[in-house]
């Protein structure tokens, strides 16, 4: 079956119908049918079962190893396409999820928030507290159990810049290089209001100096109609004297970053600045003009 493509082998002696999609999911599934009774699917893998992605984007065509773990002193899992380890477990971190023994959701996402990249983990972090609805508090009472492992440091960061008002990972990347930048922290989703009725929804805003910092994802602002409606929407913005500033995911990494961060910068020291005027200190309506067919904006 396996020659005439009906079966595919996803780990010795375990085989599944060809057709089926080949997911994280599915092969800690697949594992779990043959893993012994002390294994528990744990990090990347967990977090897929759980919903949540945190896989590099290159590993979504060739995926990694199911990760596992058993506790301290037992025989590591030793197999194929499984990753084996030892680790630390209380009885409420681990939990039984579509036949599968994975770490929690608050178990996972903290030992992320110590294993993966700085801006890899804020943006599982968010996505784990927005799914899971995991308060903060809940998090800071879990660090002392992490005392003295290696990226704790990293986890107290994480956890304290989290925000599960973030609704992508290119939303928590911005807010990242925002706080990196010296910068304060803005406010997620911010909801945009005319006559009690809200109109619009902002990524990233400070709404006292009327600045607002969106994320055009490929998903959801690439055609035609979906451009369309993003110009008529910041040109609105724009008329009521908000500074809107436009990052994509190149504008992440090398010069570009530098380039709209000096923006934000210059727009929230100007929109704090009072002036005087008739009497009394207002803060200055900014007028900026359009940059090209991104509609960043510009000093004017």
């Amino acid at each position: 079956m396996v020659r005439q493509g009906k079966l595919r082998r996803e780990l010795r002696g375990v085989y599944r119908r060809s057709s089926d999609e080949d997911t994280l999911a599915g092969r800690c599934y697949t594992a779990s049918l043959v893993l012994p009774p002390n294994a528990v699917v744990c990090d990347r893998s967990a977090a897929w079962v759980h919903g949540v992605d945190a896989l590099a984007y290159a590993e979504l065509d060739w995926l990694p190893p199911v990760e596992t773990v058993v506790l301290p002193k037992r025989a590591r899992v030793r197999r194929s396409n499984v990753s084996g380890g030892e680790r630390d477990l209380a009885p409420d971190d681990i939990q039984v999820l579509h036949g599968i023994a994975v770490t929690s959701p608050l178990r996972t996402a903290l030992d992320l928030g110590c294993k993966l990249r700085r801006r890899h983990a804020l943006a599982t972090m968010d996505w784990f507290m927005r799914l899971y609805d995991i308060d903060r508090h809940v998090l800071e009472a879990e660090l002392p159990r992490f005392r003295g492992r290696r990226g704790v440091v990293q986890l107290r960061f994480v956890i304290e810049a989290a925000d599960p008002g973030s609704e992508s990972p290119g939303e928590s990347w911005t807010r990242l290089a925002i706080l990196d930048a010296g910068l304060p922290a803005p406010v997620t989703q911010y909801e945009l209001s005319v006559s009690g009725q809200p109109i619009y929804r902002l990524d990233l805003a400070y709404p006292k100096v009327r600045v607002c910092i969106e994320f055009d994802g490929v998903e959801f602002h690439s055609t035609e109609e979906q451009l369309r409606h993003d110009g008529q929407r910041r040109a609105w913005l724009r008329s009521q004297g908000w500074i809107v500033i436009v990052v994509r995911r190149a504008d992440l990494f090398g010069d570009s970053r530098g380039h709209w961060l000096e923006q934000l910068r210059w727009a929230l020291e100007r929109g704090r600045r009072p002036t005087f005027r008739k009497g009394r200190f207002d803060v200055p309506r900014v007028t900026v003009r359009r940059s090209g067919s991104d509609g960043s904006a510009v000093r004017k």
